[in-house]
């Protein structure tokens, strides 16, 4: 399927594997990558040393382009940029508006910039700045999240910005795929379809708890580091919203405590770190260091398999979810049914 993201980017389909901390790691985005579709490696919960390997990695496992998420915020995100251009990267994809002078010199080298905003004002914003195209997610999506449906936003930013927009939050089929491209996108992005594939290193049991779940068990809650966040209703989340400030801020020194050692953050940094993801938000200084320390209630389902004391962010779609897929034949089975939906559509045959 001939798409502006497909010429854009240099894949055979419409698609993109978000960048998904811990689990968008290189097996499943080489994984994704050989499928045809753009996979994206995430960068956050990586050193440098390690973002390289990961890459290296990827580009050994696959000869597909393929992706790297950056934390626009993050202090070192320059000497990032920096290996995403010695390694010759194809695409460098942001969680939050990236600064103007990191497009330009991503740009400068080739790599072709793609943001995700969760706003009209944002995707215009980035488009003046040079972006190549834009990720725009909806509510339903899993993680830091907004209030508007995608339904309601995708037409506002492909009608405010004249650069491809890919669609991202509720998607996990074929008719998601053509509903999107009828509203104007050039494709789609998944991250808990993605997530739920045979090809994810996220542990067995972690996955019964997604694939387990209804669309009422995925909740957005403000607990975790006082932002809206899409996740899986678990023991931690009904914890935290018990807690009061002072076992919250407990609990949160504690996991800072343990993602500093692992990440090798000096505590100002940490801080610093936690502060820039406040976005302009009250936050008490517990939910300052666990938004500085997300990665390791993360880390604690996603790697570890520990259910009981980490966080499990999804979109609403782990409702509708009931298998897992390799990657190969899950991007398969979305052209299918992408192409049969188009095709019904246009020759006038009804559904049944």
């Amino acid at each position: 399927m001939d798409t502006a993201l497909t010429r854009l980017v240099g894949v055979r389909h419409p698609i993109v594997q978000t960048g998904m901390g811990w689990v968008a790691g290189p097996r499943l985005v080489s994984a994704v990558a050989n499928a045809g579709a753009l996979g994206i490696l995430a960068s956050a919960t990586m050193s440098p040393e390690r973002l390289r390997s990961a890459v290296r990695e990827v580009a050994a496992r696959t000869d597909a382009p393929f992706g790297v998420n950056l934390r626009a915020d993050a202090g070192d995100a320059g000497e990032r940029v920096r290996i995403i251009v010695e390694e010759g990267v194809r695409v460098a994809s942001f969680a939050l508006a990236p600064r103007r002078e990191l497009i330009d010199r991503l740009k400068d080298a080739g790599v072709v910039v793609i943001p995700s905003v969760g706003a009209r004002r944002h995707a215009e914003k980035v488009a003046g700045w040079g972006a190549d195209a834009v990720v725009v997610q909806g509510a339903e999506g899993g993680g830091h999240t907004g209030q508007v449906a995608t339904t309601v936003l995708l037409p506002q930013v492909v009608d405010a910005v004249d650069i491809p927009v890919v669609a991202a939050g509720g998607f996990h089929d074929g008719r998601g795929l053509a509903a999107a491209l009828a509203y104007g996108a050039a494709g789609i992005a998944m991250g808990t379809r993605f997530l739920l594939t045979s090809d994810s290193t996220v542990p067995d049991a972690v996955k019964a708890r997604y694939l387990a779940a209804a669309v009422n068990d995925v909740t957005v809650t403000t607990a975790v580091d006082g932002l809206p966040h899409r996740m899986l209703r678990s023991e931690l989340v009904d914890s935290l919203e018990r807690s009061g400030r002072a076992a919250a801020l407990l609990r949160a020194v504690r996991h800072a405590a343990a993602f500093r050692r692992l990440a090798g953050l000096s505590w100002p940094r940490m801080v610093r770190d936690g502060l820039a993801m406040r976005h302009g938000k009250d936050l008490t200084w517990s939910q300052v260091l666990l938004a500085a320390t997300t990665p390791m209630l993360l880390k604690a389902s996603m790697v570890d398999g520990r259910t009981d004391t980490g966080v499990m962010a999804s979109g609403q779609v782990a409702g509708v979810i009931e298998d897992l897929p390799s990657c190969a034949e899950l991007v398969d089975r979305i052209m299918a049914e992408a192409a049969a939906t188009l095709d019904r559509l246009t020759s006038g045959r009804t559904v049944g």
